[in-house]
């Protein structure tokens, strides 16, 4: 039975504020999933696959080390780095599936309880569309339903926003709703707003089959999103900042 795994349904906003406004919505689903649960769901979901082709599917090749190792071994040796050896952990993650092979997360959430069912810490995966990825690792040090975190811009993502910003997080505990927003400020103040927002709905073969149905293509869609505000911006004639460090895959631990 699947016990601690989610379905999300929601929106993703972005908004810019300067040198021009720009903003964009659209509608996306989520996995909150249980790492410990990924053999059950495969035994329980009839269109969902671990490590292998579905119409959704999971593979540990997408997140973490992306060695196809286990992304839950990944998480813990990761904690003892951060100082939070625990004997018990559960590791939830937030993310696109993949859909018919292909999936694109801008941003997956990791977060990790301990024992108790305390938030101990959050782990942001921000990923490019040049292949490449960077961690942010946080502690929590409260237990609290809304969790703020800050931290410096360490990773090339949009070609229209220079290196020197700071990101600000703002991540709502899952629960009955899901909420993680950045705002991203440089000296002279915010430049973007984006959001990720969703109701949980349980994960089981109908809520799965319906998602998909609602959003056949999503994963797809994210990708040609990207690219699609990505030449708007360049019609306004924002400014392109050129990539100049090429890296493929780094964690800062940020406490």
């Amino acid at each position: 039975m699947i016990k601690n795994s989610y379905i999300y349904t929601g929106s993703v906003i972005h908004k810019r504020f300067k040198p021009t406004i720009h903003s964009f919505k659209y509608k996306v689903f989520s996995l909150l999933i249980d790492l410990a649960e990924l053999d059950t769901l495969q035994k329980n979901l009839k269109i969902f696959s671990y490590n292998k082709f579905n119409i959704v599917s999971f593979f540990d090749v997408d997140h973490g080390p992306r060695d196809g190792s286990p992304v839950e071994n990944w998480v813990k040796d990761n904690l003892k780095k951060n100082n939070q050896e625990y004997e018990d952990v559960q590791i939830k993650l937030l993310c696109y599936p993949r859909i018919f092979g292909y999936v694109f997360n801008p941003l997956s959430v990791f977060y990790i309880y301990d024992n108790k069912s305390n938030l101990i810490s959050i782990m942001h995966e921000v990923k490019n569309t040049f292949g490449e990825q960077h961690v942010y690792i946080f502690k929590v040090n409260k237990n609290e339903n809304l969790v703020q975190q800050i931290c410096k811009k360490k990773f090339h993502v949009s070609p229209f926003i220079n290196m020197n910003c700071v990101y600000f997080f703002r991540i709502l505990k899952p629960g009955n709703k899901i909420s993680v927003i950045i705002d991203v400020q440089d000296p002279e103040g915010k430049i973007l707003y984006a959001s990720q927002d969703g109701i949980k709905s349980e994960l089981n073969n109908a809520s799965l089959i319906k998602s998909y149905l609602k959003h056949p293509l999503m994963t797809f869609k994210v990708i040609v999103a990207i690219h699609f505000e990505a030449f708007k911006l360049w019609i306004k004639k924002i400014k392109f900042i050129q990539k100049k460090i090429k890296i493929k895959n780094n964690i800062t631990i940020e406490n």
